[in-house]
């Protein structure tokens, strides 16, 4: 299992509540969100895929880069997702957390 950390500015207001997106068996993730007082956004990865670091960075840049985030904490356990569904579940996570209200939802 690996572990790895990023750090990206929050680029959004406050306003979300906690929201869970995905399930981790069966090759794919799982999306806790949560909002932080203020700062960036914190970004921990999970994975059972040794040497994906360069892959979730490539990936966690570009969502960062189109979508406005405010300051939340995101935990993120993988258990080999494709890059196309980490951004699906980032996006539902926000959603949810947006939209209604939160409060531990699964999507």
């Amino acid at each position: 299992m690996e572990r790895y950390t990023f750090s990206y500015p929050a680029t959004a207001n406050h306003g979300l509540r906690r929201a869970l997106a995905g399930v981790v068996g069966s090759g794919d993730l799982e999306v806790l969100l949560e909002p932080a007082p203020s700062g960036d956004t914190l970004v921990t990865v999970s994975t059972a895929l040794a040497g994906t670091e360069q892959i979730w960075r490539r990936v966690l840049e570009r969502v960062f880069a189109e979508t406005a985030w405010p300051p939340v904490r995101l935990d993120i356990h993988d258990f080999g997702a494709s890059p196309g569904v980490i951004r699906l579940r980032l996006e539902q996570a926000l959603a949810a957390s947006r939209e209604r209200g939160g409060n531990d939802e699964r999507c």
